[in-house]
């Protein structure tokens, strides 16, 4: 299952047909190191608590000193039991190393998004990934 969720977010990665992902940013994918996030926002009705989080998503994208590949989307309704669409966000980010990850977390502008929005959500889940080694093959 995870294996697939992982193949169904690198498909998102290149081929981004929907969500947030502005052309003034560089959207240039770098499998080093992969930052996904899963947000479920308490009130997801809520249009006023939406329109917080994605102006505080895009702000915090667009301030970010260290993604490299910044996409924030929803999730489309499941047409199969193995998709799970009970998230309210999701954002992807790629990074050029684990170090520049970890610089990430502290950096002002993921520090005033979460700030910011702690408050509107019940639940996160975040996955982290990096490449597989690579063989002698």
């Amino acid at each position: 299952m995870k294996q697939f969720l992982l193949s169904a977010l690198l498909f998102a990665f290149i081929f981004p047909a929907s969500g947030y992902a502005d052309p003034a940013e560089s959207n240039e994918f770098d499998p080093t190191f992969t930052h996904v996030v899963y947000f479920w926002l308490k009130n997801p009705k809520s249009e006023s608590d939406r329109a917080k989080f994605e102006a505080a998503v895009k702000q915090f994208m667009q301030d970010s000193k260290y993604a490299k590949t910044r996409f924030v989307g929803i999730a489309p309704k499941a047409t199969r039991d193995v998709v799970d669409d009970s998230f309210t966000y999701s954002l992807i980010l790629s990074f050029e190393s684990a170090e520049a990850q970890e610089k990430y977390q502290t950096e002002s502008a993921h520090v005033v998004f979460v700030e910011a929005c702690k408050d509107l959500w019940e639940k996160v889940i975040v996955y982290d990934s990096v490449p597989l080694p690579k063989t002698g093959v």
